[in-house]
This record gives structure tokens, C-alpha cells and sequence, in this order.
């Protein structure tokens, strides 16, 4: 691994005004544009959850913590206001580093989101790996998927009020996995904001391999790593796609394989490049954004997914229905 100082300094776009569904998966953002015109919906739900005290919450990390500045961290508080330029956001929340050793940021708060690094992973990254994390954070506090985060966390509770009613429970159990897919979903719009943050899509594969390995990049090949997503989506029998499902549903993260197989898809794309050559939603233009619009889009994304997706299931589920439309256009033909 070439040593970060040896890394040539690189010049990154200023993404002056982009939106934040410029970088959110499709599936992310088409929930997000209809929370953002449920009117009042965010402060209904802060009365009904009482979970989430943020003051409690920054308290807790001012007096336990470190809040970056220019005088503490200074080269972290340098990387995070450089990823927030470049992605033109105006009003920085704050950033504190904690001492942890499990290599994890979290963005907190609805009304005022802090971020909160593990001075593990700071330790563990390069400076253009740490900008695509801190991208990443920013990318939820601009996108306000602590809304998510609350809705699952209240729920969650409710079911364990709910357990003796099998019907109610049994309910609640599938908006809290519709809510845990829209959290993964969420977690590739945070990859794609860091993405764009760093511009630099060999750091931000880098980040998903040492997040996996625990930092060992030196012990790692990069298409090998890639491969494995490959592997994941396509290998194995039926058994292995449902036990993909199994091992999804309750999750709020995707696989770090996936993750980069997803954040590389995107680029592969043209995505990327579009946004970063100039062509991207503006905020200005947030409020005349289409729910109906982005329902359909969201809609295209999994039925894209699923028309090129390799798992067994899917292979399956794709040869039925080709079955069963050449049984509706015989009886079709009949009948006419």
C-alpha cells in the first residue's frame, strides 16, 4: 500500500448547491421526497417516539468526547470542512471523536445532527479514506435519515409492547423490515455522498476493504475483494438465497462486498461522472420534486436489480414468470 503522504494531492469540484438526491439510491430517496412534503410529520413523530433526546445525546459526547476543531484534530477538522465544501454544505454539524475500538460514524439527531467517529477507525485511515466517511456522515445529516432511525427505534419498542397480539406484532414486524431496507438503502446514499466528497473511487473501495478486514489493506487484493461480491450475488443453490434473506431482514447495514459492489455499479454507470461533470438535482428545485415520480423510479431500481441479478432465487423467479407469460399469450390467443 503506497503510503498516504506519497499520494499526489488532488483537485475535487465544488458541487456548488447539489441537492441531496443527487447521491440518494433511488429507493432512499423516493421514501425521502415523501416524508419531505408530509408537512409537520417529523414533529409528530418526536411526540409519539420520545426516544430520541439529542441533547441528552451531545451532552453525553461534550463531556465524554472530542469535539474537532481547529485546535483539536485540526487535520480531521481540515478533511471535514474540505468534504463539506465540495458538497457545498453551508451549516457544519458538529464532530466529535470518541474513544472506541470498533471501527464504526454515526450521524444523531433530527433537529440538530452531530457526527460521532470511533478514534479506531480515525486511526485506521488515510486522509482521502477518512474524507469519503466523513462525506458519507454528511451525506445522512443533509439527506435527515435520522427520520428512519427514529420511526425504526419507536417501532421497534411498540413491538415489544405488541407481542401478545400475534396479528398486530406480526404487522409491525414487516414495516420494521420495509424500515431496515430503507436503512440499507440509506447506507448506499451515504456511500455515494462520500464518494462524491472525495472523488476518488479507489479510496472509497479502499474504506469497504478495511472496514471488512479490520485495516489488514496490506493482506488484500483488490479484485479478489471485488470477486467476492460477485460471488455473493450469484453462487450457491436456493437455500443460499433464502438464507441471504434471512441474514438481511433485520439488518440496518449491507454487506461490505455489496457495498462496494453497489458504490462501483454506480460509477460504472455514469452516475457519478454526470454529478461530478456538472449535471446534478439542485436544492433550490427540492420542492417541486415528483412523489409520484419518484415512486416509479424507486420501483425501476428493484425491478432492475432483480432483472439482472444472478441469485438462484431471482433466476428462478425470472424463468417462472417468462413460463407463465407464455402460458397468458397461448390462452390469449385462444380466446380471441
Amino acid at each position: 500500500m503506497t503510503d498516504n503522504d506519497e499520494r499526489p494531492t488532488r483537485t475535487r469540484v465544488t458541487l456548488t448547491d447539489i441537492s441531496s438526491r443527487a447521491w440518494e439510491h433511488p429507493a432512499d430517496r423516493g421514501a425521502l421526497v415523501a416524508l419531505r412534503q408530509l408537512k409537520g410529520f417529523d414533529f409528530v413523530l418526536r411526540k409519539m417516539s420520545g426516544l430520541i433526546n439529542e441533547r441528552a445525546f451531545r451532552l453525553q459526547f461534550l463531556g465524554s468526547a472530542i469535539r474537532v476543531d481547529e485546535r483539536q484534530f485540526p487535520k480531521v477538522h481540515r478533511l471535514y470542512t474540505e468534504a463539506a465544501t465540495t458538497l457545498d454544505v453551508r451549516e457544519l454539524p458538529e464532530l466529535f471523536i470518541t474513544n472506541f475500538p470498533l471501527w464504526n460514524a454515526v450521524t444523531i439527531g433530527m433537529d440538530k445532527p452531530f457526527i460521532v467517529l470511533n478514534s479506531s477507525l480515525v486511526k485506521g485511515l488515510d486522509d482521502e479514506e477518512l474524507r469519503f466517511v466523513l462525506g458519507h456522515e454528511l451525506g445522512h445529516a443533509q439527506s435527515g435519515h435520522a427520520l428512519y432511525q427514529s420511526l425504526l427505534f419507536w417501532l421497534m419498542r411498540l413491538t415489544g409492547a405488541l407481542n401478545w397480539m400475534p396479528i398486530g406484532a406480526l404487522g409491525l414486524r414487516a414495516i420494521i423490515a420495509a424500515l431496515h431496507e430503507w436503512a440499507r438503502k440509506a447506507e448506499l446514499s451515504g456511500d455515494r455522498a462520500g464518494l462524491l466528497a472525495v472523488q476518488d473511487p479507489a479510496a472509497a473501495l479502499r474504506v469497504q476493504m478495511k472496514l471488512a478486514s479490520g485495516g489488514q489493506l496490506e493482506e488484500l487484493d483488490t479484485t479478489a475483494f471485488l470477486a467476492q461480491g460477485t460471488e455473493y450475488e450469484s453462487a450457491g443453490d436456493l437455500r443460499d438465497s433464502v438464507l441471504k434473506l434471512l441474514l438481511l431482514e433485520a439488518a440496518t447495514h449491507p454487506l461490505a462486498v455489496v457495498r462496494a459492489h453497489e458504490l462501483r455499479r454506480w460509477v460504472d454507470e455514469g452516475e457519478y461522472t454526470a454529478i461530478v461533470s456538472g449535471t446534478y438535482p439542485k436544492r433550490q428545485e427540492d420542492g417541486d420534486a415528483s412523489m409520484s415520480q419518484e415512486a416509479k423510479n424507486a420501483a425501476k431500481s428493484y425491478s432492475d436489480a432483480f432483472a439482472r441479478s444472478q441469485d438462484p432465487l431471482a433466476k428462478l423467479l425470472r424463468d417462472m414468470g417468462e413460463g407463465l407469460g407464455g402460458v397468458k399469450d397461448w390462452v390469449s390467443s385462444k380466446i380471441r
